[in-house]
């Protein structure tokens, strides 16, 4: 098949040399007439040599590279890649494991298929595209996805809505672009969760928080544990089969809270040891110090983009300062960013100085991350999201 080219400015290809799979707009010299928003084209040297095939898209990010080497981006492609994606997670033991029928399959520049992610929840996959290209993309991904995963999977839903650039008008929507089910209940090491891929954030579940998750329950036996911003309860769940003495709950959405309700009853069925409230963060922190021995700060983004980082650290710092004025002596602090944008130092000086305000003394136990199935490209150093601390508060 014959794309149309877009040409570099001289020097512009070094980046790409490194397999770096951003082309930016200011590298671009010029392209070839016609090129549309979402179109396959390749990418050429100043010099007239190929070094790159991608996804077109207006903005910032010009070219997300698909491959580097000059192949046609087919069937034979799509199938390759995600076949290669499902090889990954078997062998780090997250598919194929009658305990664990939630994981990602596809993140993105991870499994060099940028602005692509898919998660799987037992046997529907969900899929979320990141760019116009993965849209335009999403049916070819569709039929490679079934064929690559054979009968693991047997429903795809198409979840886009709320990731696609807003200015490029495609008119998607949410819906099953293959198969369908009510059945969204999914395992993960043994526990049961609802999964909300109709209207809740993300795929519907936070997937990236599993290993995370199953480090909180090794220490919630008898502790009193409070988990900020609890969303479907995950941290929640794992610390009641932890043996926590008692497990509270706390997020601003009420639908969040109904959805943990649903969780906690899910797996411990008239268990009175868990209770959830619909509070605000901070009016919560204030009015319960020095209750909880064991408190989750797990809040969403507080930067989507590098203008609001300064911003972002004020809020990551204010946070961390009322968990440390909150948490019992002897206590574990776990917080975390998800801000790209945030680095493991930024935040990491963000919760110092919030021990300091507050006047406790902190060590660090573990420094967490996100997991195997959220693989990194080592040319792409961009795609670590997930910073966590896990703190004994004195």
């Amino acid at each position: 098949m014959t794309y149309k080219k877009i040409y570099l400015k001289k020097g512009k290809e070094d980046s790409l040399k490194r397999f770096h799979p951003w082309v930016f707009s200011g590298a671009i010299q010029r392209m070839d007439d016609g090129i549309e928003e979402g179109e396959i084209v390749r990418v050429i040297t100043n010099g007239g040599d190929f070094i790159a095939v991608g996804h077109y898209q207006i903005g910032s990010i010009a070219v997300r590279v698909l491959s580097f080497n000059d192949v046609p981006i087919d069937q034979e492609f799509w199938c390759s890649r995600l076949t290669s994606a499902l090889q990954t997670r078997i062998a780090i033991g997250v598919a194929d494991n009658p305990e664990n029928t939630t994981y990602r399959l596809v993140h993105g520049e991870g499994d060099q298929l940028p602005g692509l992610v898919i998660d799987c929840y037992n046997e529907t996959a969900v899929v979320q595209a990141h760019s116009v290209g993965m849209h335009v993309n999403r049916i070819d991904v569709c039929e490679a996805l079934v064929a690559s995963m054979g009968d693991r999977i047997k429903n795809v839903y198409y979840k886009s809505e709320t990731t696609l650039p807003f200015k490029a008008e495609l008119g998607q929507e949410n819906g099953f672009i293959y198969g369908g089910t009510n059945d969204n209940v999914a395992l993960e090491n043994g526990l049961s969760f609802y999964v909300d891929w109709l209207k809740g954030q993300k795929t519907g579940f936070f997937v990236d928080q599993r290993e995370n998750r199953a480090l909180l329950e090794k220490y919630s036996k008898g502790r009193k544990v409070l988990n900020m911003f609890c969303y479907t309860g995950g941290f929640s769940v794992y610390a009641m089969r932890g043996g926590a003495e008692l497990v509270h709950s706390v997020d601003s959405s009420a639908k969040a809270i109904d959805l943990t309700n649903k969780n906690i009853a899910l797996n411990f069925p008239g268990d009175d040891r868990h209770h959830a409230y619909c509070e605000d963060a901070f009016k919560f922190l204030d009015a319960n110090e020095n209750k909880y021995d064991l408190i989750v700060l797990d809040p969403p983004a507080f930067a989507k983009h590098r203008g609001a980082l300064h911003n972002a650290l004020k809020g990551y710092t204010r946070l961390n300062v009322k968990g440390f004025e909150s948490i019992k002596k002897g206590g574990l602090l776990f917080t975390f960013s998800c801000s790209q944008v945030v680095t493991k130092d930024h935040f990491r000086n963000a919760v110092f100085t919030a021990a300091a305000q507050a006047g406790r003394k902190v060590k660090i136990l573990h420094q967490l991350h996100q997991p195997a199935d959220h693989p990194i490209n080592i040319y792409h150093p961009e795609g670590e999201y997930l910073k966590g601390l896990v703190l004994y508060v004195e």
